[in-house]
C-alpha cells in the first residue's frame, strides 16, 4: 500500500513525504501506525525508500532512483490500453549453470511476476511491448548476463490462440480480473450514483482500487484480444478501474496534499 500510495500520489508531492504523513494517509485506508513503520523499514532495506529530511526539518521518505524506474515502468502498464495493440512477441531464451542454480530461480520468477508465459524449458515470452521493463529489471537485478532476448511471430503448428492457452493459465487470470469486479465494480456504481466527490472519499476509493489493480496487469499480460476466450472479463475489470481512476485520482489528490 506503501508503494501504490507513492505511485499514485507521493511521488508528486514537493519533497520527502514525513513520517506522520505516512501515517496519516495510510490510516485512512485502515492500515495502522506500527505497520506502517515496519514496512517501510522493509521498503528502506530494499533500497526502494531513502531517508531524507523535510525543508522544515521533519524525517521523511523519498524514493530511490531504482524505485522512481519501477514505478515509471509500473505506469505503462497500469494505464495502458485494454484491448491492447498486437505487437508479436518477445522471447526470452536462458541458461545459466547449475553452480548458479538460486539465480535460475530468481529467473523464472522474476519473469513470471513481469507476465511471461513458458513456451517451453528455458523459453520465456510475453508481448513485445514488455521488453523495455523486463530489460530493465533484468539489468537492475544484474541477471542480464544470462539472457538473450528475440522479437518474433508465432508460425505454428498449433493454432496460437491454443499456444497462448498452454503458455499462460489463462482461467487463474480471469479468476484475478472476477475478484478486481467483486470488489470494485459495487464502488463505481455508488459513485456512479454521487454528485459530489469529497477527497477524503475519492483518496481511500481510488488508492484501494490501485492498490487491487497494479498488480493485474502483471499476472495478465495484456494479450491480444483474438487469443483469449470470449467474453473475457479483463476488458471489463479494465473499464472499471479507468472509470475510477478518471473519477476519483484528481479529487483524492486534494486530501494527499496535492493540487488537483
Amino acid at each position: 500500500m506503501i508503494v501504490t500510495l507513492y505511485g499514485a500520489y507521493g511521488r508528486h508531492l514537493p519533497g520527502p513525504v514525513p513520517v506522520a504523513e505516512l501515517i496519516r494517509l495510510l490510516a485512512a485506508v485502515g492500515v495502522d501506525a506500527p505497520s506502517v513503520r515496519s514496512s517501510v523499514s522493509r521498503l528502506k532495506r530494499r533500497g526502494l525508500l531513502v531517508p531524507a529530511r523535510t525543508a522544515g526539518g521533519a524525517a521523511g521518505y523519498e524514493l530511490s532512483p531504482d524505485a522512481r524506474r519501477l514505478l515509471d515502468d509500473g505506469d505503462r502498464r497500469v494505464h495502458a490500453e485494454v484491448p491492447p495493440r498486437d505487437e508479436g512477441w518477445v522471447l526470452a531464451v536462458f541458461s545459466v549453470p547449475e553452480s548458479e542454480r538460486q539465480k535460475r530461480h530468481v529467473l523464472r520468477s522474476r519473469l513470471a511476476g513481469l507476465g511471461f508465459g513458458t513456451a517451453a524449458p528455458g523459453v520465456w515470452i510475453a508481448p513485445a511491448r514488455l521488453y523495455e521493463e523486463t530489460r530493465h529489471t533484468l539489468r537492475r537485478l544484474r541477471l542480464d548476463g544470462y539472457v538473450d532476448f528475440f522479437r518474433g511471430e508465432h508460425l505454428g503448428f498449433a493454432p496460437t490462440a491454443e499456444a497462448v492457452a498452454r503458455w499462460w493459465d489463462l482461467a487463474a487470470i480471469a479468476k484475478e480480473h472476477e475478484a478486481f469486479l467483486d470488489r470494485h465494480a459495487h464502488v463505481l456504481r455508488a459513485w456512479e450514483r454521487r454528485a459530489d466527490t469529497p477527497p477524503e472519499d475519492a483518496y481511500r476509493d481510488y488508492l484501494l482500487a490501485l492498490d487491487s489493480w497494479r498488480r493485474l496487469p502483471y499476472t495478465d499480460p495484456g494479450l491480444p484480444a483474438r487469443l483469449l476466450p470470449a467474453d473475457w472479463p479483463g476488458v471489463r475489470s479494465a473499464a472499471v478501474f479507468r472509470a475510477l481512476h478518471e473519477r476519483l485520482r484528481d479529487a483524492g489528490a486534494a486530501f494527499a496534499g496535492l493540487e488537483p
